[in-house]
């Protein structure tokens, strides 16, 4: 892992389309640029471990990074995939302290790494900025109840059809997409163990979904969106 590079007009372009830098006027994305440097991560490098004492936030430009938290018995539960445009470990900026979760690159990933002493020090000066980081928690917080509500009300069919319904493009009654990356880690994204994801997938062909390595074919958009409606008349 490679830290320290200064950030490109291009990265931080990158970063203002992020929810972090919204509504920020140029002194305050000045200002809140100045706390940020460029790591350059291989896949599977750590960029920390939980209880590690905290020193920086992050925002993910390319690449992926995973959340996790370990068990008594050390084994890894994932806690959210988060994707280009995404942050995390803002919610230290107020509190301090240690990680409360680890984090690993699950492929060559570029981050936006922000100092967290020197993030509070302007928050004083520059109060949008932690309104800006309020609605990046607010945010994270709505997609945790999502994810909450899908792994107790939705089965591993429903999850999976939820996703390509999102994320697909539409050709009239078919529609196509390539995963951005691999189906293990869209396995991780959708809180399924890699199996549960093959036998989504299988009990989907049905509804004419059809895969093939990262390529998603749907015959049939119709057949795929009564997937996830099963849920709702049983929430309803």
């Amino acid at each position: 892992m490679t830290t320290g590079m200064r950030l490109s007009s291009e990265q931080k372009a990158m970063l203002g389309e992020t929810i972090l830098f919204s509504g920020l006027k140029r002194a305050e994305r000045d200002a809140l640029l100045s706390c940020a440097t460029i790591v350059r991560c291989q896949a599977h490098d750590i960029v920390f471990h939980e209880g590690e004492k905290a020193q920086y936030f992050y925002c993910v430009l390319t690449g992926f990074v995973r959340l996790y938290r370990l068990g008594g018995d050390n084994q890894e539960g994932d806690i959210r995939i988060c994707e280009p445009r995404g942050s995390f470990a803002e919610c230290l900026v107020i509190d301090g302290g240690d990680y409360r979760y680890g984090a690993q690159a699950m492929e060559h990933a570029f981050l936006a790494r922000f100092d967290l002493e020197k993030v509070r020090g302007l928050l004083t000066a520059y109060p949008h900025i932690g309104i800006a980081i309020m609605r990046s928690l607010s945010e994270h917080l709505l997609s945790t109840i999502d994810c909450l509500a899908n792994d107790r009300m939705q089965t591993a069919p429903q999850r999976v059809a939820t996703y390509l319904l999102t994320h697909c493009k539409t050709e009239g009654l078919a529609a196509s997409m390539r995963l951005p990356f691999q189906k293990s880690l869209l396995a991780r994204k959708l809180g399924l163990a890699p199996e549960a994801l093959s036998r989504a997938f299988s009990s989907l062909r049905a509804a004419g979904v059809t895969v093939s390595g990262r390529s998603i074919e749907i015959s049939n958009l119709n057949m795929l969106k009564a997937i996830p409606a099963i849920t709702d008349r049983h929430v309803s």
